[in-house]
């Protein structure tokens, strides 16, 4: 625990037009990794456009690149791959480091720029809101025909822990 920065809670919102792996749908779950850590999501069944509205918290040590991977639920089989995204939470973590307060909710604190070496779909703004530093997302899987999942990041600061 001596080590621990703080925890990462990554909220999964849902899945846009993910792909079909089963006959005419899916049976999607989102499975998110750091490091040693793996979380997961519920499945939801027979649906190309999940919402899952789920919180999955990471302890952070040091801040290494996530990863969010999608699957398809298989009963018989195994789970099909239906698409990953790799985030960099570098610019969320800097952000949180400022120890910002009493800012108008809302403010942009930085910007993320979609580019090659990052998944973003489109922008992604760090700001400032209901007190806290959030950074929603918009990740474009890879190794996949199609698909987008939506996430926010918030920061928890753990008493006693070192922190940012």
């Amino acid at each position: 625990m001596e080590h621990l920065l703080g925890l990462l809670r990554v909220h999964v919102h849902r899945g846009v037009n993910l792909a079909v792996r089963d006959v005419t749908s899916s049976d999607p779950y989102v499975v998110i990794r750091m490091g040693k850590q793996k979380l997961k999501t519920r499945v939801v069944k027979k649906n190309i456009n999940p919402v899952w509205d789920e919180d999955l918290t990471l302890s952070i040590a040091e801040p290494l690149p996530v990863k969010l991977e999608v699957y398809d639920r298989d009963t018989f089989s195994m789970d099909d791959k239906m698409g990953d995204a790799v985030f960099d939470i570098h610019p969320f973590l800097e952000a949180v480091k400022m120890r910002l307060g009493n800012l108008p909710d809302g403010t942009i604190i930085t910007t993320v720029k979609p580019m090659r070496t990052n998944c973003l779909a489109e922008e992604s703004h760090v700001t400032w809101t209901d007190g806290k530093v959030i950074q929603n997302m918009v990740l474009r899987l890879q190794k996949v025909e199609c698909g987008e999942v939506e996430i926010q990041l918030s920061w928890i600061d753990i008493p006693g822990s070192r922190g940012l």
